[in-house]
């Protein structure tokens, strides 16, 4: 461990997951990790692999609850990759550990590049991602370079991100991305063309509140149409209280019921 930085051990799930993360200067996992993995339909099997994963969570959670999967977690930073092979390490994580594997790369970089660092073409069958929200600019970075990394986009945006998903999905293999609710433009004019049957999911605080986060699924090389979908909703009343429902996906890593395209 490198010195100076001190981690904490942090329970999902209700206790199935545990992840170690940073106490400071790192950005700290929360519910969107929990929701991306939510969003897998339940009995998904095959290889999933999750871009630019952090510290591991939502691989964790998705391997928690989907006992027919296996993850690849990819992660450029050295520090992130090292905690996510602590926390397999642990015999909290003993339940889905060993169908998980960490895998140090950079998604943005060239074709050549990525697959001799191992993110083949068509290795996988399902690609989740939580990638930086901002684009440079419209964000104050952190002064952590870690932190910054993990918020802000570099100039080319969400465009590396997308190729690569692209490249490592089997042909009609799907894509989960988690981002915030006013950048789904941004998500459909790099997705649209490479992948089909987009489902919208939009994420809501309240059910009268508009959404903050969105979920998009897609199919790879799909021509079938988009869908804008009912959507979730994580509070009750004036906002205090989590819905049964956004209680369930985080304290017994229920999922969001989300049904595949046929």
């Amino acid at each position: 461990m490198p010195e100076g930085v001190t981690t904490t051990r942090d329970a999902f799930l209700g206790g199935l997951v545990t992840v170690e993360q940073p106490a400071k200067g790192f950005h700290r996992a929360g519910l969107d990790a929990v929701y991306l993995a939510a969003a897998l339909p339940d009995g998904t099997k095959g290889h999933v692999v999750d871009l630019g994963a952090g510290v591991g969570t939502a691989g964790f959670c998705a391997a928690a609850r989907l006992p027919d999967i296996r993850v690849t977690l990819v992660e450029i930073d050295p520090l992130a990759a090292l905690l996510a092979r602590r926390a397999l390490a642990d015999s909290l994580n003993n339940a889905f550990a060993p169908r998980v594997s960490v895998l140090e790369a950079d998604i943005t970089a060239k074709g050549s590049q990525r697959h001799a660092a191992g993110l083949k073409p068509c290795m996988a069958d399902h690609v989740i991602m939580n990638p930086p929200y901002y684009q440079p600019g419209q964000f104050r970075a952190s002064p952590s370079g870690e932190r910054a990394s993990a918020h802000v986009l570099d100039e080319r945006g969400l465009e590396p991100w997308a190729k690569t998903a692209t490249d490592i999905l089997r042909e009609g293999g799907t894509l989960t991305v988690i981002f915030r609710a006013d950048g789904l433009q941004e998500l459909l004019d790099v997705f649209q063309g490479r992948f089909g049957a987009i489902d919208i999911i939009p994420l809501r605080p309240r059910a009268d509140a508009a959404a903050t986060r969105i979920l998009l699924r897609a199919i790879r090389a799909s021509k079938a149409p988009l869908r804008l979908m009912p959507g979730f909703v994580l509070h009750e009343g004036d906002g205090s209280d989590f819905l049964p429902e956004a209680r369930a996906v985080m304290r017994d890593g229920k999922g969001l019921g989300i049904q595949p395209r046929p």
